[in-house]
């Protein structure tokens, strides 16, 4: 599980001797969606609850109705995606899409939202990647399909299984060439560029907190420092 809230409007209350009680509400997945196909078609009906993030991995269902914690996992990722949509657009080198979007690999049998997601145009050109549209409404999408070049997750206490396992090997699987994994949750900052190889995701050498990424065709170094209030900022340095 992960983050995001559900209206009420979007649950269904429990009754209790015929009467329904408020304060207990739940989802109902359709039975459907237990395979890989019926989970897309549910998380794209109109009967799946707005803002929940979802993830399919190793035949598994993960809907991410916490909090998200602010300084150890939303301020990371809105760096990490400031500074990777500036390169992009900057060198327009393919297209960013930030946390929320669906992003699914048939083939792996997967389907997540990561915290970050890049397709450079030679992918998208060279049909490895497609945008799946919003039925009836034309320029509009709702699923990215295919092996993205790049995907972003930043580790929450909700996550820790789904981001450095399951979803590691499940994006492996569907060749992704470049998997950032962050977690800042501790005294340090674990920030990993993992290459894609046969045998699974290598990381990229350290030096002086420096790592190269292969996509963008940089180097990277993310750090922190305290702010006059005492919270943390963060910066993705760039050469």
């Amino acid at each position: 599980m992960a983050t995001v809230s559900v209206t009420r409007r979007q649950l269904v209350p429990i009754t209790r001797n015929g009467n329904a009680a408020p304060d207990r509400l739940f989802l109902r997945i359709p039975i459907s969606a237990c395979t890989h196909a019926g989970f897309r078609e549910w998380v794209k009906s109109e009967a799946f609850p707005d803002h929940i993030r979802v993830a399919y991995p190793d035949q598994e269902i993960y809907l991410d109705m916490s909090k998200e914690e602010l300084e150890t996992h939303n301020k990371v990722k809105m760096e990490v995606a400031r500074v990777v949509l500036n390169l992009e657009q900057e060198e327009d080198l393919g297209t960013f899409y930030g946390d929320g979007v669906l992003v699914t690999n048939e083939a792996a049998g997967v389907s997540n939202n990561p915290d970050g997601t890049f397709v450079a145009w030679e992918t998208l050109d060279a049909g490895r990647v497609r945008l799946v549209p919003r039925e009836g409404e034309l320029g509009q999408y709702l699923e990215i399909e295919g092996s993205p070049d790049w995907l972003m997750e930043v580790v929450s206490d909700s996550s820790v299984t789904k981001d450095t396992r399951q979803l590691r090997e499940s994006y492996h699987r569907a060749r992704v060439p470049e998997y950032w994994l962050i977690d800042a949750r501790g005294d340090e900052i674990v920030f990993q560029i993992l290459y894609w190889r046969k045998s699974g995701y290598a990381a990229a050498p350290i030096r002086d907190g420096w790592q190269r990424s292969r996509v963008f065709g940089r180097s990277f170094r993310l750090t922190r420092v305290r702010d006059r209030r005492g919270y943390w900022r963060y910066t993705l340095e760039v050469r």
